[in-house]
């Protein structure tokens, strides 16, 4: 089969695809808490990541707002929760893992043990079973809420680029029409086609699955690869760079989540970007 037509069977597939978000796939070797649960009461992994704000910050606007009838019940809501965090963004909420904010004032690769120390101290001090049912329980609620959201995107290398380039260069490339403003280049495109060859040509085989198993290192390699080239460029300030493997990186999970998913007599792997 010849590079010229091997592109007509994988782009069908890619472009119905790629209205979808990558954060609903994920590898496995990517641990995660389940949305909206605090980490205290239940951790555990899952394979959906997704940059997305949720109805908790209306809550939070809500308590951080006062006026001069709520005064009172807002001075007594702030002395339940001490030491609130500061959550102007995701990088404010962690001051002691990462004082700098986020790159380039500060490195892109992050301790993820710090990360996640902190992370159990600060639920531990918002959780909401500590607090009576009221106003205080509610703020707690949404404190935690989103303190777990901050918490698995940063833990995440793919998540936090895309929360960088969104927050900070209003770049979405997670966006539906994500296709056609960040389209993959052509070498990655090709190295995608070949996985997916391969996959057709030994799918049915005997020895298939010491072949996907294979796939699976060289895929594990390349992700190691982008996250450093993304790091790279988000510590030296190089957005479009950064852009370019952030879109890299979506595609390399995606094949890492359908070789997860593949099963012997498979001759093909679903990808959803």
């Amino acid at each position: 089969m010849t590079a010229s037509i091997r592109p007509q069977r994988l782009l069908p597939r890619l472009s119905s695809a790629t209205s979808q978000t990558a954060s609903r796939t994920r590898p496995a070797f990517f641990n995660q808490t389940t949305p909206g649960t605090c980490i205290l009461c239940q951790y555990r992994t899952q394979s959906t990541i997704r940059i997305a704000r949720t109805n908790h910050f209306e809550q939070l606007r809500r308590f951080a707002s006062t006026s001069s009838t709520s005064n009172t019940t807002a001075a007594e809501n702030n002395a339940a929760i001490p030491n609130i965090p500061d959550i102007t963004n995701h990088y404010t909420i962690f001051p002691k893992t990462l004082p700098a904010g986020p790159p380039p004032n500060s490195p892109f690769d992050i301790s993820v043990g710090d990360l996640r120390r902190e992370f159990l101290q600060l639920q531990n001090t918002i959780h909401p079973d500590k607090y009576p049912p009221g106003p205080a329980k509610q703020q707690a609620e949404a404190l935690s809420a989103r303190i777990n959201e901050a918490y698995r995107t940063l833990l995440d290398p793919l998540a936090r680029a895309q929360y960088l380039l969104h927050e900070l260069h209003d770049i979405d490339v997670t966006a539906e029409d994500g296709a056609a403003h960040h389209a993959l280049d052509p070498e990655t495109l090709m190295e995608v086609m070949e996985v997916q060859e391969t996959i057709e040509e030994v799918g049915a085989e005997p020895g298939a699955e010491t072949t996907i198993t294979e796939l699976k290192k060289q895929n594990e390699a390349r992700v190691v690869d982008c996250v450093e080239n993304l790091a790279n460029a988000f510590n030296t300030g190089d957005v479009e760079s950064a852009r370019k493997e952030c879109v890299r990186l979506r595609f390399w999970y995606n094949i890492a989540q359908g070789l997860k998913e593949w099963e012997p007599g498979t001759t093909e792997i679903r990808l959803v970007h």
